[in-house]
């Protein structure tokens, strides 16, 4: 894309520089990597081997223009996506906010499901998953409340890289010591009307919801606050890192669930605790046995972080959205859009506890739900940071080119399509 080319000609830097530089790209980046990695991809390559690696690739090629309007169009207009939906209209605004209403509780519960299910195991049984996942949402709500979100900022990168670094080491093992499947073994195929509900529920989340541009877009316009040396190059690269390692370490999941686990005879567990097992056993069985604690202790804190992530940033982009409805429509940036940002997780947190205690331990149940409905919302969200892009405030130099209208419109048409084809499953088949 010209626009990855442009950035990767651009003047040379220090590493140091775009270490600073990172933060909104890799916190997103994060909370990608938390549901859709861990649960979705390896599921992908343990039920149907390698054949949904194109989808995949696929599906975060069709979102990129998408994600990156979230850094664009920030850097362009000074201000978040959430404004310029309000000039757009300011009946978007309300739909993005009833949609986001219902995301963000659905997400955090289901997060904090496979968190608190990771952290079982350092505590034992003694403890529910419901109870596991109630510790997780309130440590997460003491996290942001005393201010330790920066810490997290800083520490993202490094819980990333590390997860990077473990994922990538244990395909290529695997990869070496050749797959688990007999060589009579018949993969199933994912391309009939039967696992329309499962490639849905994949790419909703793949690499993450398209709601999340606008977090992006809100942590992106407090970070150029912050640092007035931020341009709109710096602000491309920390997206594109976040997005092409998001879309990496998707593949070696897959990879991982094709190698380990496909044709193996064994079964995902659907519970929380007994999924954790699986997860850490996959990494065990081909690092070895001494990974096991180090693999377990990696991923919870990849999950606490993608929990914290979530809250943060739901909370702030509704934050935003209330703030915005008190202003004249059409208004741009007014200083106070995080007004309302601390009550709102204290309610996301609540509500979502209470999402817990109704599904209990049937965590992939809660998940696909979530990712299910992130892809039936992702065609409102595309098209809608798509018409931003035309707002008259934006220079003529930041627009989408060519190559990134055909891209988008690509992506908004296999969106509507998959959407009605998931109508006729859910409808006729299911």
């Amino acid at each position: 894309m010209a626009e990855v080319v442009e950035v990767a000609k651009s003047e040379s830097r220090s590493i140091s520089h775009y270490m600073q530089v990172l933060g909104p790209g890799i916190l997103g980046a994060a909370a990608a990597i938390g549901g859709s990695h861990l649960v979705a991809s390896t599921q992908a390559g343990a039920r149907f081997g390698w054949q949904l690696i194109g989808l995949i690739l696929l599906v975060n090629l069709l979102k990129y223009p998408f994600f990156q309007i979230g850094a664009r169009y920030t850097m362009a207009a000074d201000e978040t996506l959430i404004q310029g939906y309000d000039r757009i209209g300011r009946g978007y605004l309300y739909l993005f906010t009833t949609l986001n209403l219902a995301a963000s509780v659905i997400s955090a519960a289901g997060v904090a499901m496979l968190c608190g299910s990771i952290l079982g195991l350092f505590i034992g049984d003694t403890l529910s998953v419901t109870q596991l996942s109630m510790i997780v949402l309130a440590g997460s709500l003491v996290f942001l409340f005393t201010g330790h979100y920066k810490t997290l900022d800083k520490v993202t990168k490094w819980i990333i890289m590390g997860l990077a670094v473990a994922t990538l080491s244990a395909v290529f093992i695997a990869f070496n010591k050749g797959g688990v499947a007999p060589p009579e073994f018949v993969s199933p195929s994912p391309w009939n009307l039967a696992s329309v509900g499962f490639l849905v529920a994949l790419m909703g989340w793949m690499p993450a919801p398209i709601e999340l541009s606008s977090w992006n877009s809100v942590w992106l316009r407090q970070k150029k606050a912050l640092n007035k040396n931020l341009d709109y190059k710096d602000a491309l690269v920390d997206f594109n890192v976040g997005y092409i390692t998001s879309t990496l370490l998707a593949l070696a999941f897959v990879a991982l669930g094709a190698l380990v686990l496909h044709g193996s005879g064994v079964s995902l567990a659907t519970s929380g605790i007994g999924f954790a097992h699986q997860l850490v056993d996959v990494y065990a069985s081909v690092i070895g046995d001494w990974s096991r604690w180090l693999i377990a202790l990696i991923a919870f804190l990849c999950m606490f972080s993608t929990t914290v992530t979530v809250l943060d940033g739901y909370s702030r982009a509704l934050s935003e959205c209330l703030v915005q409805f008190k202003q004249p429509q059409g208004s741009g940036p007014t200083g106070s859009g995080s007004r309302y940002t601390y009550p709102l997780m204290l309610a996301m947190g609540v509500i979502s506890a209470f999402i817990v205690m109704f599904f209990k331990g049937a965590l992939l149940a809660m998940l696909e739900l979530a990712m299910i409905s992130a892809f039936i919302s992702a065609l409102v969200f595309a098209w809608l940071n798509y018409r931003l892009m035309k707002l008259p405030l934006v220079p003529e130099r930041y627009r989408l080119g060519r190559g990134m209208v055909i891209l988008s419109w690509a992506g908004i048409l296999f969106f509507a399509g998959f959407n009605l084809l998931f109508g006729y499953w859910y409808v006729f088949v299911k």
